[in-house]
């Protein structure tokens, strides 16, 4: 998982854009002034969006002055938005960005062109459907993950200090216009089921259990001492201390106190746990969802054709290995936990292991973090949080110990976030010197898509890094294969709850023909995909366009193939819609 922010027309138009060539043109006066038109839109396009709430802002840009942007008041924003208005914004976009040249662009003005075409054009598409945004939820949800962005909340001067505690003071109006929303959503019959709504009120009150002990004001005592801009005394230190904790005992806590109050009275206006197929409007949804956040735009029966064919295929390769040895199950314990390497020694080592698969990308810096010890029951194993783009540092990967993992898990999940995941494809795709407004949209099929995609890498490489690496290759290749059909047939399953209409029973159903009986797991699981609609889709049907990506290149190019060079073409492009990557590579 990456942590990072994004902002949240007529069709021929569009497939004339795509269909148009991506020569550069001839250097005239006409060409340059075309480019600067376009950069001078993508500027004010980035200045106005980055600023909308300070988290954004200061997640994205360590010094807005420099860019020329004014500080705002620190805010968090609302979740309330006018769907006619937004449309309306949106559609102006589009046909400003239909206005220009575009033979006369620069080869990577053009990318951004198509890149934004689309964007804006899925956007329009929500239209009335965007009720059915929930920004709640157990584990993805604002209130799970609020915290974790506060307490992260880099101090690079005395101002960060200054806006980070009043941002403390906004968390209570903001999480009002969230209770807003869901109000209008229970009255349109869209309000969450009890079961969400149980977990969620779980997790907020586990947060705000012990007001004396939270984690928020740890981090802050630590990130105060770090602090060197100018250093603070300490007497400074202990006045903030004192100051951040009254915030969270008369601010935060009673937002979140409100925010479980307003949620129980709609408790009992929901229906059943139930997908987005259930809801007027929700297939549309869905399908919004899997192009605006999976950034692709194939039919929904042909993505499950293509998911059923590699769970044929990674069965069919299981079984092939396990007939060539059957004892590679039974052994197979003892290589997934044979790595003794600490996290950081594995982390060290990727860069190495990686150099004839991918471009080598010298001088990279990165800091490893654990995990407060009150977060890990709730984070992942290990995420990349990523630097402002004025930076580009520092890059960090925080490492949740809680020993939930094996060694082998671990090395696939910092090949994830480190190397050749997150961090290297953030780092190469900084490096090219992109315009801003593409890290503010870009594409989480591609981001999520390409992590998992060289994770099966990282699997091979810390195969060549045990004792007998002939004998554990298979046994690796083993459990990265069966990762794959789990991930697989997650993503079916989220098809199916979500656009066939799949229930409970359904779900425990198609789980049980691949061998998955306990009713508790099958429940578990169709909880968790009912409350976060297309996220496996994110990773694994991004994970298969790369897949696809590659088998193509080398069916094209034969023994001229370079495994490099495609790994390097597909870094600079950058993270885009899979149809605006597919139009690049080739």
């Amino acid at each position: 998982m990456r942590i990072y922010k994004s902002i949240p027309k007529r069709l021929l138009a569009l497939c004339l854009v795509f269909a148009t060539g991506i020569g550069l043109g001839c250097l005239s006066d006409h060409f340059i002034s075309e480019n600067s038109r376009f950069q001078a839109f993508t500027d004010e396009l980035f200045q106005s969006e980055v600023s909308n709430n300070t988290l954004t802002l200061h997640y994205t840009l360590a010094n807005p002055s420099k860019k020329g942007i004014k500080k705002p008041e620190a805010t968090l924003g609302t979740v309330l938005s006018d769907s006619d208005k937004t449309t309306n914004i949106c559609q102006k976009y589009e046909k400003k960005l239909q206005s220009f040249a575009y033979s006369k662009l620069s080869k990577e003005n053009q990318l951004t062109c198509d890149l934004l075409l689309l964007y804006f054009h899925t956007r329009v598409s929500l239209g009335k459907n965007s009720i059915l945004d929930e920004p709640l939820g157990p584990s993805l949800g604002v209130q799970a993950q609020l915290p974790v962005l506060l307490a992260e909340y880099s101090f690079y001067k005395k101002e960060d200090i200054s806006d980070y505690l009043k941002l403390l003071s906004t968390i209570k109006p903001y999480f009002q216009s969230i209770l807003k929303l869901e109000n209008q959503k229970s009255q349109a019959g869209l309000f969450m089921s009890n079961t969400t709504l149980d977990r969620i009120l779980k997790q907020c009150r586990s947060f705000i259990a012990d007001p004396d002990s939270n984690y928020m004001d740890d981090i802050f005592t630590q990130k105060l001492k770090a602090f060197s801009n100018p250093a603070l005394t300490d007497k400074d230190q202990k006045k903030l201390c004192t100051y951040h904790h009254k915030l969270i005992c008369e601010e935060v806590i009673p937002a979140y106190q409100e925010l479980i109050n307003g949620l129980e009275k709609l408790r009992g206006t929901g229906k059943s746990s139930r997908g987005l197929a259930f809801f007027e409007g929700g297939r549309e949804y869905y399908i919004y969802l899997l192009r605006s956040q999976t950034g692709t735009y194939v039919p929904v029966k042909r993505i499950e054709q293509r998911l059923s064919s590699q769970l044929l295929s990674d069965y069919q390769q299981i079984r092939s290995l396990l007939q060539k040895d059957p004892d590679l199950i039974s052994g197979l314990s003892r290589y997934v936990n044979e790595l003794t390497l600490s996290p950081e020694q594995m982390l060290n080592a990727l860069p190495k292991l990686m150099t004839e698969d991918f471009p080598t990308l010298s001088d990279v810096t990165y800091e490893i973090r654990s995990v407060h010890p009150s977060m890990k029951s709730f984070l992942s194993p290990a995420f990349y949080l990523t630097p402002p783009v004025d930076t580009q540092k520092p890059n960090v990967i925080y490492i949740n110990d809680s020993g939930r993992t094996t060694s082998l898990e671990l090395f696939g999940t910092l090949a994830h976030e480190g190397f050749p995941g997150h961090l290297y494809q953030t780092v190469s795709f900084a490096r090219s010197n992109p315009s801003d407004i593409r890290y503010l949209v870009a594409s989480s099929g591609y981001v999520e898509g390409w992590a998992t995609y060289v994770e099966s890498y990282g699997y091979e490489y810390a195969a060549s890094l045990m004792k007998n690496s002939a004998a554990a290759k298979s046994a690796v290749r083993l459990a990265w294969l069966n990762r794959s059909m789990n991930l697989c047939i997650y993503s079916l399953i989220d098809i199916g709850i979500h656009y066939r209409g799949w229930d409970a029973a359904r779900t425990a159903a198609f789980l049980k023909a691949f061998g998955i009986t306990n009713a508790s797991t099958a429940n578990e699981i169709y909880q968790y995909i009912v409350e976060t609609p297309g996220n496996y889709l994110k990773y694994y049907w991004g994970y298969l366009n790369f897949l696809d990506l590659k088998t193509s290149s080398q069916k094209k190019l034969g023994d001229d193939f370079n495994l490099k060079e495609f790994h390097r073409k597909i870094l600079e492009i950058g993270p885009v819609q899979f149809p605006v990557l597919e139009k690049y590579m080739k």
